[in-house]
């Protein structure tokens, strides 16, 4: 991935100071930054460790999630006067408001989850109409064969683009028009229904996709130079972490397909390209809340790492 110029220090801002229990860590990670800039060989692994520690930062929201599917699954008790997918919903609405309360979670990424419970639950409520898939355990807080919880499942997929979006400082080049984003995005979400009336456009939306983003670039800053990545290829990184997540849901028995009936097994391949459209659909419905900045003048085609810092010079390049 090519690296960019750093922009100017007055115009980096940590990520960190919108969270509030990561504020009193800014001052020491922009200690260890300074060290770390001496030598090559400190200078790539302590970019490589904070790439890791801002994609771990955020999925949060889903790998809390997760893990409680996970540790249910394992303890919840049998029976219980409240309903395991009861449980998570009330958890989930916790967690999200935990998450508001200390700053966790901006309002701006809360905008993106109600937009996905929205657009989530709809597509489930259909999906498992018609026998897509199943949730097998009994709940009152349900819509249809949809227990609610499931909303937030979506919802942790927006999270994750949401947070990454500011965490990275997404800029982009050769982006397209929101307008063609937007149709793409219908188009794709429509399909989602009308496969199951014999019109399946899966090949022509995947070209389609192809054809709207296959110049466009994502340029992400780590540290102090922005790097970039084809937004396709991101997009398909991304669906193979969902599919990951997916198949961790199946095995906590959170939700279960036809072929999983008789035991548990791996969700097949071919949803790959299921959740890279999806993902599309999930990529426009976070630029409706945080449009697009074009890279500009912030980033070029090479650069390299500043020299060190002195570590009060660069408060504002911390996580």
């Amino acid at each position: 991935m090519s690296p960019g110029n750093i922009p100017p220090p007055t115009e980096i801002e940590s990520s960190a100071r919108l969270w509030r229990p990561l504020a009193p860590f800014i001052a020491r990670e922009a200690r260890l930054a300074d060290w770390a800039s001496r030598h090559p060989l400190t200078r790539w692994a302590y970019e490589f460790i904070r790439f890791g520690v801002k994609q771990a930062w955020a999925c949060l929201f889903g790998a809390i999630m997760l893990a409680l599917l996970l540790i249910t699954h394992a303890v919840y008790p049998p029976g219980a006067p409240l309903a395991r997918y009861d449980f998570l919903v009330l958890a989930a609405v916790g967690i999200q408001a935990l998450m508001l309360t200390t700053k966790l979670e901006t309002w701006e990424e809360a905008k993106v989850i109600l937009l996905f419970h929205f657009v989530g639950t709809a597509m489930e409520v259909f999906k498992t109409s018609v026998g897509s898939w199943v949730y097998p355990e009994p709940s009152l807080l349900r819509i249809g064969g949809v227990p609610l919880f499931t909303g937030f499942m979506y919802a942790s997929v927006g999270s994750f683009i949401a947070r990454s979006w500011r965490l990275f400082d997404f800029r982009f080049t050769r982006h397209p028009p929101l307008w063609m984003v937007k149709a793409l995005a219908v188009g794709i979400y429509a399909n989602f229904f009308l496969d199951h009336f014999g019109v399946d456009l899966r090949i022509a939306l995947l070209l389609a996709a192809f054809a709207v983003f296959g110049r466009t670039w994502i340029h992400y800053r780590v540290w102090r130079v922005y790097r970039r990545m084809p937004l396709l290829l991101a997009n398909f990184l991304t669906a193979a972490f969902v599919w990951t997540g997916e198949n961790i849901g199946t095995f906590a028995h959170a939700w279960m397909y036809p072929s999983q009936a008789d035991g548990w097994r791996l969700v097949g391949f071919g949803k790959f390209s299921s959740w890279f459209l999806l993902l599309m659909v999930s990529y426009a419905l976070v630029a409706l809340v945080n449009p697009p900045q074009d890279a500009g003048s912030r980033v070029s085609p090479a650069g390299s790492h500043p020299p060190a810092r002195k570590a009060r010079a660069q408060p504002r390049d911390a996580l």
